[in-house]
């Protein structure tokens, strides 16, 4: 479900992108932003289980455009499927560039989660 216009909504991660998450050339590593993506859908679906949930699955990652140092990056979630004890997440980046007002949509994909008890084990979401 991808979107040329960033969302009029509030992200579940909203974080500057800082020198130390970045290569020697200034981009920004994509595992720095797969943790984001992680962390964003984790909150999200966290909520949409009621209860503790852990990842077990990624799927569909696209990386579109760099992150660079400095940009503003927003991690936008919304539920794309739900079973018994698992919930998909489809994840929105994108990147405000540093002093510019130009919005990028940077990364997507979709995180899937299965919610557990306090054993560790699935339960009904």
């Amino acid at each position: 479900m991808s979107t040329n216009a960033m969302p009029n909504r509030i992200p579940e991660i909203r974080i500057v992108a800082m020198p130390a998450d970045a290569n020697p050339d200034g981009d920004i590593f994509g595992g720095w932003i797969m943790s984001m993506m992680d962390t964003a859908s984790g909150v999200f679906a966290a909520r949409a289980a009621a209860g503790r949930v852990v990842t077990v699955a990624v799927d569909a990652m696209t990386f579109h455009k760099p992150v660079f140092v400095g940009d503003d990056v927003s991690c936008y979630c919304h539920e794309v499927k739900r079973g018994n004890t698992s919930v998909a997440i489809h994840v929105d980046v994108w990147a405000v560039r540093r002093h510019r007002d130009e919005e990028v949509k940077v990364t997507e994909g979709v995180f899937t989660f299965v919610a557990i008890d306090a054993e560790g084990r699935p339960r009904p979401i």
